[in-house]
């Protein structure tokens, strides 16, 4: 999993303490010392996958497109890696001794299936929790970081 992920993640839950605002991809990215070209990169996919809303301009940037409830953890993996499975299997069990050209070594294959029931139940997990559900905990364990984050985000405006 590609670091913007992460990014992506946290962007989000940032994003979920400035309602109504668009904040800048370079004001996202100097609240982590992240590179603002890269992030931006990352912002741009998860606004063409409809999680976040982008306007351009002076007062421009990035707002969630849609209710923190309504999107899942997979939503952001997938927007920001793309929808193939982290294994893929190449069926190499085809060229070993023994092996059969014919036959379909990913569904008869026990590595692969281990490894499909493993996706299966990540990603299950991935679409069970939401931006929301990681909001909640973070202001249930950290009370403070909603108004920090906002004074942050506020002592920068111009």
């Amino acid at each position: 999993m590609n670091e913007g992920v992460e990014w992506a993640l946290h962007s989000c839950v940032n994003l979920c303490w400035m309602p109504g605002q668009a904040v800048p991809a370079a004001r996202l990215a100097a609240f982590y010392d992240l590179p603002a070209a890269y992030l931006n990169k990352q912002l741009q996919a998860l606004s063409r996958a409809g999680i976040l809303s982008s306007t351009s301009g002076p007062k421009g940037g990035f707002q969630l497109a849609r209710f923190p409830e309504q999107i899942s953890v997979l939503d952001i993996v997938v927007a920001i890696d793309g929808p193939d499975d982290a294994f893929r299997c190449s069926e190499i069990l085809r060229e070993g001794p023994g092996g059969n050209a014919a036959t379909d070594y990913r569904k008869t294959c026990l590595i692969s299936q281990t490894m499909k029931t493993a996706e299966l139940n990540w990603r299950r997990e991935l679409a069970s929790q939401t931006i929301a559900d990681i909001v909640a905990k973070v202001e249930r364990t950290f009370p403070g970081t909603p108004e920090n984050t906002r004074r942050w985000f506020e002592g920068l405006r111009t």
